[in-house]
């Protein structure tokens, strides 16, 4: 038998040398500052200010993008072509009022469905009890506008003391129904659309109507595979009575809280201006995304001769540090962007078919940053183009090979399905296989089940819904 030594635990010192990134408060900061869209990164300065008394914004007429003052504008002569300039650009679904703001469409107002329908709750001569209910069913509405929990189920969760009756509930849903928007209260599709047609939507004569509202209550399904046959057969209507009938509810609004289901925030204001300089397109930021932000120089003035160390000096620190930060965010805002620009210059020239495929790590190795940083520096921000205002974001896409030997982009590819689709015709529309086929001839090497996966991303049906759509629509 062995004898077992126990081993004695041995205690020592030991140096060694190691490099680590430490999160300081002002990395944090600058971090956040990064990430954040540009509503929120004003929302955060507006804080700062009512926080600290030594942060204050700098009044216009001392201030540019390059830091100095900016010079009177010279008169433009009357008869000058106007200035192939970003300040006088109106982007698309804006409209330019009197005093030259830009006025918000009717579907960007700030009421409310719910609050639109309680307006026309309390012009009715419901009783209390019949008010609080439809006031309930109200609140259980979607941003559609639909009824989506089951009145049972409603019931189910009211106090057994309250009494309420299934009939007490349908009768609330009768009066909502009767509300505007038509369709509003619907618990399917087909309800909603049966409730605009009861409310005088949609064209038509009696026979037509009649088969409309079949196809709403009971073959709604059936229509959408585009199947004319078995629709006609299930209808046992003629022809031209189904496309009546099709074009009756297609008239119809499926989604009857649209107009109140948008956020107010509707459109975005671009931070970088993309502009031709000479042959080549580069990036600039726009100076009304910019904050006009400065240090109280009179009280820091005063902190520096006190000498003292207190919570105003405490407040200088920080004011100086959000300064930096604001100031190292647009800064690495406007280096990805110039990056963007610069491989991406076909895509100004021409639009999305020749937008050329990148990715993260291109413009990472190219700045020498992080991929997570141009991440957070592309995320909600945004550039006003010459085809429209798009995300940074939108800029970045897989590669696909060509013939040739080049690389095209993902979005490229969907853009030239789109094309192709537009000009197909609608009696033998073009199916995935001959889509890979057309791309084949202008060199874009892609798979059936590639195109299909492109085509369902850009919301293009198949080829058999596309033709069934055509020949419903066809007079």
């Amino acid at each position: 038998m062995q004898n077992i030594v126990p081993m004695q635990a041995r205690h020592s010192l030991e140096l060694r040398n190691h490099q680590q990134l430490a999160l300081t408060p002002q990395l944090q900061q600058s971090i956040r500052f990064l990430q954040l869209s540009a509503p929120d990164l004003e929302a955060e300065i507006v804080q700062a200010l009512q926080d600290n008394p030594l942060l204050e914004r700098q009044p216009e007429a001392e201030y540019d993008i390059d830091g100095a003052a900016p010079e009177p504008a010279e008169p433009q002569a009357a008869d000058a072509e106007p200035r192939d300039d970003w300040a006088n650009l109106t982007l698309p679904g804006r409209h330019a009022g009197e005093d030259g703001e830009f006025e918000r469409p009717e579907a960007a107002a700030t009421e409310t469905l719910a609050q639109h329908l309680l307006g026309q709750l309390g012009l009715t001569r419901a009783g209390g009890r019949d008010v609080a209910l439809v006031t309930l069913l109200i609140d259980e509405l979607d941003d559609d506008g639909y009824l989506q929990t089951p009145l049972e189920e409603i019931a189910a969760c009211l106090p057994p003391e309250l009494g309420v009756e299934a009939e007490e509930l349908n009768t609330a849903l009768r009066l909502l129904q009767s509300f505007d928007p038509p369709g509003v209260g619907a618990r399917s599709l087909g309800e909603c659309l049966i409730l605009q047609m009861d409310a005088g939507g949609g064209q038509g004569d009696a026979q037509v109507r009649a088969c409309a509202r079949v196809l709403a209550q009971r073959h709604l399904d059936l229509l959408a595979t585009g199947n004319l046959a078995r629709l006609r057969a299930a209808l046992d209507c003629s022809q031209e009575t189904l496309r009546g009938a099709h074009a009756l509810l297609r008239g119809l609004e499926p989604r009857p809280g649209r107009a109140w289901a948008g956020n107010v925030a509707d459109f975005v204001t671009p931070e970088v201006l993309v502009s031709r300089a000479g042959r080549r397109w580069v990036a600039r930021l726009n100076p009304a995304t910019v904050p006009r932000l400065r240090v109280d120089s009179h009280y820091e003035r005063l902190l520096s001769q006190s000498g003292e160390r207190g919570p105003l000096h405490e407040q200088l620190q920080q004011a100086h540090g959000l300064l930096r930060s604001v100031n190292q965010r647009f800064e690495t805002v406007l280096r990805v962007a110039q990056a963007i620009v610069e491989r991406q210059q076909e895509f100004f020239e021409r639009g999305m078919q020749a937008m050329r495929p990148l990715v993260l790590r291109d413009i990472a190795e190219a700045l020498g940053m992080h991929e997570s940083t141009v991440s957070r520096a592309t995320r909600q921000k945004y550039a006003a183009t010459p085809w429209g205002v798009l995300e940074l974001k939108r800029f970045f896409g897989s590669a696909l090979g060509t013939e040739d030997g080049d690389t095209t982009s993902a979005a490229a590819v969907r853009t030239l399905i789109a094309q192709l689709v537009s000009q197909e015709s609608g009696a033998k529309p073009l199916s995935d296989s001959q889509i890979a086929a057309s791309l084949s001839e202008r060199g874009v090497v892609i798979a059936r089940r590639t195109v299909a996966k492109y085509r369902e991303a850009a919301g293009i049906q198949p080829a058999s819904l596309r033709k069934a759509r055509a020949a419903l629509e066809s007079g």
